[in-house]
């Protein structure tokens, strides 16, 4: 990848969100790597148990209010954000429709990336259970998820791999064209989406327990890079005070008018 191109997908990855900095946005499985732009947090596998869900650490960056909730029951009110980021955590999901249902319920525009299906069928992390693509043939385009049933689309060269050892190397060639090997998109009003079946219990049941993904020196100079970058719009964004009751459901508003601090918070918890 030219360097011309690098800089463009940083810029379209990291920095740019078609929103002000007066938006609310949230972060729905922000894991260890929260975007900059987030004012809130959601991620369901918080503690160390399912470090295999989120890569780098081994528990959830708490850098902002998080909520430890389901992203497919998400504990916000309808409307509640003007944006919301959701990225690489569909293809972990037992049910990515619903929580593309509950990306639009809580908010009414948003990015989503995903790993791209046929760059996956080549090295795929053992903790995804989807292949995904973008049908570029509708309006909207729309997202397609077939479930898988074993890590490799071909059993055959699972066992080359791992009988090689070839596969970081293949994996790093395939990284060296990363915007080839996820698909970006950016929706507003409505996300169009197709699946296309479940996956097995077995195979969701053994990806949940896989290793995370190690974080390389690449992605802490991308976040390094970032944080440069954005320091003076995250200083002002972060002055913000949210309360509580304005994003909740209103079954779990207190009344009480308290403010959203920077720690976790559980569907219905108390200060």
């Amino acid at each position: 990848m030219s360097f011309a191109s690098q800089v463009r997908l940083f810029i379209d990855r990291r920095l740019s969100f078609p929103v002000d900095d007066d938006a609310l946005v949230l972060d729905v499985g922000s894991g260890d790597k929260p975007s900059w732009r987030a004012d809130v947090l959601l991620d369901r596998y918080v503690g160390d148990e399912f470090a295999g869900q989120r890569s780098g650490t081994r528990s959830a960056r708490v850098s902002r209010p998080l909520f430890a909730a389901d992203a497919a029951e998400m504990p916000f009110a309808d409307g509640a954000f003007d944006y919301t980021i959701c990225s690489n955590l569909l293809e972990h999901v037992p049910d990515p429709g619903r929580v593309m249902d509950e990306l639009m319920r809580v908010s009414r525009a948003g990015y989503i990336e995903v790993p791209e299906a046929a760059s996956a069928k080549i090295v795929d992390f053992p903790s995804h259970v989807w292949w995904i693509r973008l049908d570029e043939s509708t309006a909207p385009p729309t997202l397609t998820f077939e479930p898988k049933s074993s890590r490799w689309a071909d059993p055959e060269i699972g066992r080359y791999f791992e009988r090689t050892g070839l596969e970081n190397a293949v994996a790093r060639v395939l990284d060296g064209r990363f915007e080839d090997r996820v698909v970006m998109l950016h929706w507003s009003d409505r996300i169009a989406y197709r699946i296309e079946g479940e996956v097995p219990s077995d195979f969701m049941r053994v990806a949940l327990e896989q290793p995370g993904h190690t974080k390389d020196v690449r992605a802490s100079v991308i976040a390094a890079a970032t944080d440069v970058v954005t320091w003076r719009r995250q200083r002002a964004i972060r002055r913000r005070r949210i309360r509580y009751d304005d994003i909740v459901r209103p079954e779990l508003r207190r009344g009480d008018g308290s403010y959203l601090e920077r720690r976790i918070y559980s569907p219905g918890s108390h200060p």
